[in-house]
Order: structure tokens, then sequence, then C-alpha cells
């Protein structure tokens, strides 16, 4: 025990940065940007094509443009607050959320739950999983 706390007195800023990342892993389990309500690619292909699921799209239209999921509706995030009521046809059907790697998607798939969307799901690697598993991408 004397040896630990020798060690911590010796190395302040190795057990600072230790904590910082410790308290970062348990904030990221903590809040799940996708985790139960996350799929993955191939689980978003069968929604899409089984389900009937509509892909929103929360990148910007630039990154929308460089590519996109096929028939994805582009809503980005900063503006999907605003944009609810154009979602409205879309409430009785399953919903993935996409953005570039899964973390603003996360945020989108909450915000469309506050707003009674029940059935959303976050697409786990947003596009760049998509791409990876060397799914369709429409560029416009």
């Amino acid at each position: 025990m004397e040896q630990l706390l020798e060690f911590a007195g010796n190395h302040v800023v190795l057990l600072a940065a230790f904590f910082i990342v410790l308290s970062a892993l348990l904030w990221n389990l903590a809040t799940d940007p996708g985790g139960k309500n996350a799929v993955d690619p191939l689980a978003a292909t069968a929604m899409i094509n089984h389900e009937d699921a509509v892909v929103v799209d929360v990148r910007s239209m630039a990154e929308f443009k460089d590519g996109h999921i096929v028939n994805a509706v582009n809503i980005p995030l900063n503006s999907l607050g605003n944009s609810i009521k154009q979602l409205e046809k879309y409430r009785n059907r399953p919903i993935v959320a996409v953005c570039r790697s899964g973390s603003r998607s996360g945020a989108a798939c909450g915000l469309l739950r506050k707003n009674g969307f029940e059935n959303v799901k976050n697409l786990r690697g947003g596009m760049l999983a998509w791409e990876s598993a060397s799914l369709p991408v429409k560029r416009r």
C-alpha cells in the first residue's frame, strides 16, 4: 500500500490522465450513443428491405452529396429539431439514423424519440461502416 501511495505521489500527471480516460469511457458507456438501439449495416439493410425502414441522414448537405444510402432523406442534425414535421409521414415506419461515424445519428435518435418516434435505430459505425461492408452508396 505504501508503494502505491508513493507511485501516485510521483506520477500525479499519469494518474490524472488515467482518471480522465476512465471517466470518458464510463461517460460513453452511460450515455450509450448507439448501444441497444443501434444496428449494424447488415441489420439496417434488412430493415430497409423487409420493414420499409426510412434512412434519415443527419450529415451536412455537402457530406450527403459525397455519398449516401440510396433513398435516404437528408436532414442535417442542426436543423432536425425544426424539421420534425417533415418526418411525420414516416412516424409509423422504422427509422435508421445515419451520419459519418454514428455519434451525430445517436443524438438524432434521442431527439426523434423525444418527439414521439418509437422505432428509431442508429447505424452503428455510420457511413464508414456502411462503406466498409461494401454496401451501395449513391453519389450525386
